[in-house]
Order: C-alpha cells, then sequence, then structure tokens
C-alpha cells in the first residue's frame, strides 16, 4: 500500500478563501523513472563493410588452402614448377592504359579451362586468390579500387615461389624418410662377375618364421632346407637379403641364420621405399642389371616395386613337411647356367604361377619330347 502525505499551506481557511489556494503537492515512495537514453547514431554502413572484409579474407585464405592441398596432392613438384611458367609472365605483365587488366586474366582462366588441364587451372585459382587477399589488406574497405589487378602485382607471383620453395624443402625432408639411403645399394660388381646373376632374398615367411608366445615370447624358425639352399645358390648367384625389418633385427638374424657367410650383403627397412603405409623393396637401386635379378618372396608382388623380376614362394607358416625351397633349386639352378638375356621375358612366361612347380612339368614335358625324337630318329636309321 502506497502511503501518501498531503502538505498544505499554514493559512487558515479565511485567507484560503480569500486567496487562491496553492497547487497541492503529492509526494509517493515509488521512485520516478529514469530519464529516457538517447540512442546511438546507426553505424550500419561501417559494419556491414568490415564484415563484408573480413567473410571476404576468409574466404580468400580458405580458397588458398584448398588450391594448394589439391596442387600438393595432384601434382609433383616438377610438374607445378613447369606449369607456373606460366602465371610467372602473367604476374610480370604491365596493363596498359587502353587495355583492361581483368579481361586479361578472365581470358587465361578461360582459355585454361578450355583446355581441360585442371592443374593449371588451380594455379591460375592460387594466384588470384593471393591477389585477392593482398588487395583486401591493402585498400581496406573498398575490395574493388580502380585498377585491382595491376595493384601489389608481384605479392602472388612471390607468393607461388615461397610456395614452391617450401614444397621443395618439405619433399626433400620427408625423401630423407621414404626413399633408399642411397641410389646404390649394393657395391659395384667386380668385372669378372658381370655374368653372375643377383638372387634377392626376403626373410620373413620367406627364410624363416617369426612367432610370438606369452609363455616364451618372441621365437624365430628356419624353414627346411634353408642351409642347403643357402650352400648351393652360392655357387651360382650373388646372394642379398633384402627386408623391410630394422637393422637391428636383420644383422643378428641373418647372423645365425647363416654362419657359413653364404648372404653377401644385407639390406634392412632404410634401403625400402615408403610408400602408401608400406616399405617396398626397390630393385632398381640395387646397381645391379635388372635383366639379372631374381627376388624370392612370399609376398613377392605386394613388397616389390619390380613385379617383373619377382619368383613368389608358398609362405612359410610352421610346416613340418614344407620343401618350397628344395623345390626350387631345379628352376634356379637352370637359369644360372643357361643366362638368359633377359630373366624378366623367363618369368612373365610363368605368369605368376608356382614356378617351381611349373618348371617342374615343362621339364618332365621337354624330356617326353626328346625321348619321342630320339626314338623317331632310331626308326628312320633302320
Amino acid at each position: 500500500m502506497i502511503s501518501r502525505r498531503v502538505f498544505t499551506s499554514g493559512l487558515t481557511s479565511s485567507s484560503s478563501s480569500s486567496n487562491p489556494p496553492k497547487e497541492t503537492i503529492i509526494l509517493s515512495d515509488q521512485p520516478a523513472p529514469p530519464p529516457p537514453v538517447p540512442e546511438p547514431p546507426p553505424q550500419v554502413s561501417g559494419r556491414k563493410s568490415w564484415s563484408f572484409l573480413k567473410y571476404g579474407l576468409i574466404s580468400a585464405v580458405a580458397g588458398a588452402i584448398g588450391c594448394v592441398g589439391y596442387l600438393s596432392y595432384k601434382c609433383s613438384y616438377e610438374e607445378v614448377d613447369q606449369k607456373a611458367k606460366a602465371l610467372r609472365a602473367a604476374a610480370s605483365y604491365t596493363p596498359s592504359e587502353d587495355a583492361s587488366a581483368v579481361e586479361k586474366y578472365r581470358g587465361i582462366l578461360y582459355s585454361t579451362a578450355m583446355s581441360g588441364d585442371e592443374q593449371t587451372l588451380f594455379l591460375y585459382l592460387f594466384f588470384l586468390l593471393c591477389l585477392f587477399m593482398e588487395v583486401e589488406v591493402v585498400c581496406g574497405s573498398t575490395l574493388f579500387p580502380h585498377g585491382f589487378f595491376s595493384c601489389n602485382i608481384p605479392v602472388p607471383a612471390k607468393a607461388l615461389e615461397s610456395y614452391l620453395d617450401l614444397r621443395k624443402k618439405v619433399e626433400e625432408h620427408v625423401m630423407e624418410f621414404t626413399e633408399p639411403t642411397s641410389d646404390k645399394l649394393l657395391p659395384d660388381l667386380h668385372p669378372q662377375e658381370q655374368h653372375v646373376f643377383t638372387l634377392v632374398l626376403d626373410l620373413n615367411e620367406t627364410l624363416l618364421y617369426t612367432d610370438w608366445k606369452r609363455d616364451r615370447g618372441w621365437r624365430t624358425f628356419k624353414r627346411p632346407g634353408v642351409d642347403a639352399f643357402l650352400e648351393r645358390m652360392a655357387k651360382f648367384y650373388e646372394i642379398v637379403v633384402y627386408s623391410d625389418q630394422m637393422n637391428m633385427y636383420v644383422d643378428p638374424v641373418c647372423e645365425r641364420l647363416d654362419p657359413n657367410h653364404y648372404i653377401r650383403y644385407k639390406l634392412s627397412r632404410g634401403a625400402t621405399k615408403y610408400q602408401d603405409g608400406k616399405h617396398y623393396r626397390d630393385l632398381s637401386k640395387l646397381n645391379r642389371d635388372p635383366a639379372k635379378i631374381l627376388y624370392v618372396s612370399a609376398h613377392a608382388f605386394e613388397s616389390s616395386l619390380q613385379p617383373e623380376n619377382c619368383v613368389p614362394i608358398k609362405p612359410y607358416k610352421l610346416e613340418t613337411d614344407d620343401t618350397a625351397l628344395l623345390d626350387l633349386i631345379p628352376f634356379l639352378e637352370y637359369v644360372a647356367r643357361n643366362s638368359p638375356a633377359d630373366i624378366r621375358q623367363v618369368l612373365q612366361s610363368y605368369e605368376r604361377e608356382d614356378i617351381a612347380k611349373e618348371f617342374l612339368e615343362r621339364s618332365k614335358e621337354y624330356q617326353r619330347r626328346m625321348q619321342e625324337q630320339r626314338q623317331q630318329g632310331r626308326f628312320w636309321r633302320r
């Protein structure tokens, strides 16, 4: 309930009747409303300009990053550098007074798009996005001033050169981990051994099998026939072990596997090529004639970059009756004794079949034909 107090003057009623009464003042406990605050003048145009500038800059940065990512994924450094020649020439272009630079770049983009060269088109888009970002920063809210493409034209060219320099450094650094440690993984052959073939052998599931169990940990098992196989092949081949394991594993295992040192060279993970998440054997880095290299592995076609040199063999899984290595000896001896001009053509004739089994069948067929010819010769002599 609001209490109200009425104050009047101290005059009598007679005097109050003669004189007009004063204005009655009513006081209330309820506070008076605050005076209205004047509203600030609207600043719509400035905010819109800044918002347009901000979102335009964000879009340009996102577009430039997208173009850079696409080019890095789609093209190699040499391809980008080759295609960037036209961009360098465009960056050095100085428009004349009666020529429109916008029309020039529009024509370049149109002709590039019509040629179907999407990599070059993305290069031009990257060029224009870099230029657009520079114009935004320099010109403030005025996004499209007079002479848009003539303003700070060297900036996108420098951005392109910076991208190429950075990519070259990154690729050189990455190659240290993805490429073999050397372009010549093996020393030169002796002049008297130029005719010798190189037999490259894998380790896991080819010469041995590594198994792990909780009660005993890791154990390595030799494949049946390994000793006889190495001893026999060392008379005809230069034997090289090429594994994707670390050298701290390969070296001691080979010492136990080959106490007689029939294996000449041991190559480990550092000599492989890392590609698509796997370590591949790059036989082209062995410093040997590709026509005289045989790669024997249980996973030959999956682990080598040169499938034409592969000799597949059955994976070893601790079978006690395994004879895969011994069965392969006749074929390898035949190759070493006959020295074909190009072993890749010989391997291609087997069409990725079981070479040991197929060679045995061909040998039997050859002996049968020879026997028939001898019998026919004896018949005609009679």
